[in-house]
């Protein structure tokens, strides 16, 4: 297992560096600049901003300074808030990503897995229908359209709920919801699927022939071995639900991370967004290596060595 570890994180060093490098290229194809303005900048205060910030440098130049940066734990300087660090903008604004995406993925568990095992135990029961529409309603609908839904009837008709803001559980309601929507209706769908697929194994028809109790089966030998499937998706949604907060955190106006990075892209704020990128990648990378590590904490026969 450690020199596994040991393999995935030095692919990560390569990957986060191609994805840098990109990202870099990409930003810099892109027409305008940082400096863009309604009313144009003087060429002489664009001249001296650039020569500032390093700007005037080759693009390699540039790149090898940041590359430099990032191994010494520097990100820049934004240069769209008032020369604030990138460090420190996404230290204000990534707790409240992180717990807007946990939540999200904590209420689409507790929700998803329950509903899917549940209705594959009743099988073309009231309950397996129930989690069957469940799962195509709110797989069906985009986050964006359910967050406005859910604005006119709590904010606008009921007024129980705020529209928009940060730092109260009312205001966490809505968007927590709109982001764990998908993520339910997909671990309902899987774990259902798998539950249903598990309990048709050999080994459950064995367990049950030698007389074991019905809810040691389930809990043994259903529910541990239907999980595998289910860790394998819970990985990537709980990154999807941290890293793919823009347009929540936009419509309900939450200063995370994902909200401060579309300010930047429209602000061409280079160091912004690509520590925003940056961010990014690495929540996605290691949350996959935790769900590689989990398959082994499940399943002993999975071996990595």
């Amino acid at each position: 297992m450690g020199r596994f570890i040991i393999r995935r994180v030095l692919w990560l060093i390569l990957v986060l560096f191609v994805v840098l490098l990109i990202t870099f290229i990409l930003m810099h194809l892109v027409p305008g600049g940082p400096w863009d303005r309604e009313k144009a900048l003087a060429p002489k205060v664009i001249e001296a901003l650039n020569k500032r910030y390093g700007l005037d440098l080759p693009l390699w130049r540039q790149f090898v300074n940041y590359a430099w940066g990032v191994l010494h734990g520097d990100l820049g300087i934004s240069y769209s808030y008032s020369d604030r660090t990138v460090v420190s903008i996404l230290a204000h604004g990534i707790p409240k990503t992180a717990t807007l995406g946990i939540l999200a993925f904590v209420v689409a568990q507790a929700i998803g897995i329950p509903f899917g095992v549940a209705a594959a135990l009743k099988q073309n029961s009231a309950v397996d229908y129930a989690s069957v529409l469940f799962s195509t309603v709110f797989a069906s609908i985009p986050g964006f359209v359910l967050g406005i839904l859910l604005i006119v009837l709590f904010a606008v008709v009921l007024h129980w709920l705020p529209t928009s803001g940060w730092g109260s559980i009312q205001q966490l309601i809505m968007p927590v919801f709109c982001l764990a929507a998908l993520p339910a209706a997909q671990s309902a769908r899987i774990t259902r699927a798998s539950t249903l697929d598990v309990m048709r194994q050999d080994y459950v028809r064995t367990a049950r022939s030698k007389g074991i109790m019905e809810s040691t089966v389930r809990v043994r030998h259903i529910f541990r071995n239907s999980l595998i499937p289910v860790v394998t998706v819970a990985g990537p949604e709980l990154a999807n639900l941290i890293t793919g907060s823009f347009i929540i955190e936009n419509l309900f106006a939450i200063p995370g991370v994902g909200r401060l990075f579309v300010q930047g892209i429209f602000a061409r704020d280079y160091t912004l967004i690509m520590g925003g990128v940056l961010f990014y990648a690495i929540t996605i990378a290691l949350l996959n290596l935790v769900v590689d590590i989990l398959y082994a904490a499940i399943d002993p026969r999975i071996r990595y060595e």
